[in-house]
């Protein structure tokens, strides 16, 4: 029983470790900016939330990968960005955060969005 109960902790341990490492992948640093890959599926943007720092360049490198959603464009108000989303192909979206705090992206009909967390 004990032997169960320390393997099922360690299958727990190592599904939020790797969990952890596919969410650090939507995000990657690089001498130009940060990167961060988004996916439009039928849950909405994929991941919703992602953290950037501030006063950096950001490119949001979006891929549409279904055609059950009405995300077929991304519209990020704060920042003047409307973009058009083709399904399959990655649209890369540039701009600078300004200050912390949060900058929400949405749809078209703002009915699906996601949130980049500027730190």
């Amino acid at each position: 029983m004990k032997r169960m109960i320390v393997v099922t902790i360690a299958l727990l341990a190592l599904g939020a470790a790797l969990a952890g490492c596919a969410k650090q992948q939507s995000v990657t640093e690089t001498p130009g900016g940060t990167r961060v890959a988004i996916s439009v599926t039928e849950d909405g943007f994929v991941p919703a939330a992602v953290h950037v720092p501030a006063g950096k360049p950001v490119t949001l490198a979006v891929t549409r990968k279904t055609t059950k959603t009405c995300a077929t464009e991304l519209v990020m108000a704060d920042y003047d960005i409307h973009r058009e989303l083709p399904l399959g192909e990655t649209v890369e979206i540039q701009f600078t955060p300004r200050q912390a705090g949060e900058v929400r992206y949405a749809c078209g009909m703002d009915m699906i969005a996601g949130k980049i967390v500027v730190d």
